[in-house]
């Protein structure tokens, strides 16, 4: 094989980022380090910067891509133009004959080692300023699923080429002030793992709102991982308390969220489209992806990463449903939470009440007030009123230039760790994501407030309501000879006061995990045909769907809402 084309993720590693890209040198990392413990990584090659350089050099088109660059930032060129004809200049050239030959080898070779020709491959793009510490450019490129075939194989890696120069990738390079010719894109291809008829989903080693450095946050959906990364749907959500991990006999896991998953991505079958949407089977709709084996299975996937990084990570996972295995498909570095100090914490208040409009994922935890801006339909951004508070139904990266203007986002889809939830993390604007209905109730150009300080549920009140600010220094809190303890009511805002030097729970309010978590009074799980209203009927049903015996719902919830209360307080050395 040629190495200055194309090298084996098992032969490269973090310090081999400005060749791969932070993408490929992360798969190459957990490959050579990780696969002895037990953490499964699916096979592949990486494309080098050199190959890139090479494409550049020989369709002679460097000097093109600086001349529209330099237009776009004189203000000569709208974004949209210039994006358009710099990622013309990629789709209309050619591979050279040897950087074609030497990605055509190798996809051979690895159809050897998977036992059949013409495997089925993930072609992603790894640009080499690309999940580093302090900048994620999540979602700034482009990845094809389910190629198939060396003519397409090449085709897909011609469009990695040309994403970066996405208006996303062009924007958000400015912003991080990269210089964009200094860029290269490596390109990984990588073994699909059968997830179109599995699951999949996205790993925090950290939670990801409070920064709390003792739970992993797991997002999962039915179908290809795409549809949890950019939003389309509303995942279950899974989090695991990492100190008793390794614990005999443990099963710490403190929360399990069903979401809707109403739609999945899979294989298109015929024609040129390689992936489709479909619905979900009332079945997967009603059902966990994961089984409680296979979240701790993850969570220690995850803690074994972050502790070979040294820092909290930001994953991908994928679970086969030929075979039932579990893969981890990236690792980066969380963003972020990372960033915040330990020592510091800003506490935002509502000292007012409106109308509640909707709910969702709480991302961050201010709150914002302003005018509405709904738009609906991604071709309207252009319209978006700066300062105001965008209500979408999602976002994706193409949303990045409007969503750095708002005060804050609302979206109808998505969960935690949804494109509008990583880049609303990352640009400091409160955001409450998947609430279901924003679009439809929320009206343009009406006062709304956006409060993510009450918990990791988000509300949209009706009006602009007064708030307030306190910074804590924990530096400057005494020491006492008492032990003090924390009296917390519900188990969503747990997490908001684990800097807090508290000596443990000194109180927990057990109808708050009622009335806030399982919603349904204990008598009428226990006595489920004495309940005569046919809409609190519905509603019983709907919140213990998967279970049997709608008692053990009541059990099951209560433990959780208990152990996510404690979890933060708990010391552990």
């Amino acid at each position: 094989m040629d190495q200055r084309h194309v090298v084996w993720f098992e032969d490269i590693g973090m310090q081999d980022v400005p060749q791969v890209g932070g993408k490929n040198a992360s798969l190459g990392e957990m490959v050579r380090t990780l696969r002895a413990e037990g953490v499964r990584v699916p096979d592949g090659f990486a494309t080098t910067a050199a190959a890139y350089r090479s494409f550049l050099a020989a369709n002679g088109i460097e000097e093109a891509i600086r001349a529209k660059v330099e237009q776009y930032q004189a203000g000569d060129e709208s974004l949209r133009s210039a994006g358009e004809a710099l990622r013309e200049l990629f789709l209309d050239s050619e591979f050279p004959d040897e950087l074609a030959e030497a990605i055509r080898a190798a996809y051979r070779a690895l159809g050897e080692r998977e036992g059949r020709s013409n495997v089925a491959v993930a072609v992603r793009s790894s640009a080499t300023a690309e999940d580093l510490p302090d900048a994620s450019f999540a979602g700034q490129q482009e990845t094809f699923l389910n190629i198939t075939g060396e003519r397409d194989l090449l085709d897909a890696c011609r469009r990695c080429y040309a994403s970066l120069f996405t208006d996303r990738a062009i924007s958000y390079r400015e912003v991080k002030n990269f210089d964009h010719l200094d860029v290269a894109l490596s390109i990984g291809i990588q073994r699909m793992v059968r997830s179109d008829v599995g699951g999949s989903g996205v790993m925090f080693s950290i939670d990801t709102e409070t920064g709390f450095p003792g739970s992993v946050v797991i997002s999962a959906a039915w179908g290809l991982g795409e549809t949890v990364v950019q939003g389309t749907v509303n995942p279950d959500k899974y989090q695991v308390f990492k100190p008793l991990l390794d614990s005999p006999g443990c099963s710490p896991i403190i929360e399990k969220s069903l979401g809707e998953k109403a739609r999945k991505m899979v294989y298109s079958q015929g024609g040129s489209a390689r992936t489709r949407m479909v619905d979900a089977s009332v079945a997967e709709r009603q059902s966990f992806v994961l089984d409680d084996a296979d979240i701790l299975r993850l969570a220690r996937w995850a803690a074994l990463v972050e502790r070979h990084y040294g820092r909290p990570m930001d994953m991908e996972w994928a679970k086969d449903g030929e075979t039932g295995e579990l893969f981890m498909v990236q690792a980066r570095p969380e963003t972020v939470q990372a960033r915040k100090s330990a020592s510091r914490f800003t506490v935002h208040r509502l000292i007012g009440s409106g109308p509640l409009l909707a709910t969702g994922a709480a991302i961050g935890d201010s709150i914002a007030s302003g005018p509405a801006c709904v738009i609906r339909d991604p071709a309207d951004i252009a319209g978006f009123r700066p300062g105001s508070i965008l209500v979408t139904e999602m976002t994706d990266p193409d949303w990045v230039p409007v969503m750095k203007l708002a005060a804050g986002i609302v979206t109808d889809h998505g969960g935690p760790t949804s494109h509008a939830a990583i880049v609303s993390r990352e640009l400091g604007v409160p955001a409450v994501v998947g609430t279901g209905n924003a679009t439809a109730v929320i009206a343009d150009g009406g006062a709304i407030t956006l409060s993510c300080a009450e918990g990791d549920l988000g509300h949209v009140y009706e009006g602009e309501l007064p708030h307030e600010t306190e910074e804590i220094d924990l530096g400057e809190l005494p020491h006492t000879r008492t032990a003090v303890m924390v009296n917390i009511a519900s188990p969503a805002a747990a997490f908001q006061w684990w800097r807090l030097p508290a000596d443990g729970v000194g109180l927990a309010r057990m109808e708050f995990i009622i009335n806030n978590l399982i919603k349904i009074h204990p008598m009428a799980l226990v006595h489920p045909e004495r309940v005569t209203d046919d809409g609190a009927r519905r509603q019983i049903a709907d919140l213990t769907r998967g279970y049997a015996d709608p008692q053990e719902y009541f059990v099951d919830t209560l433990a959780l809402g208990i152990a996510k209360l404690t979890a933060p307080t708990i010391r552990t050395r």
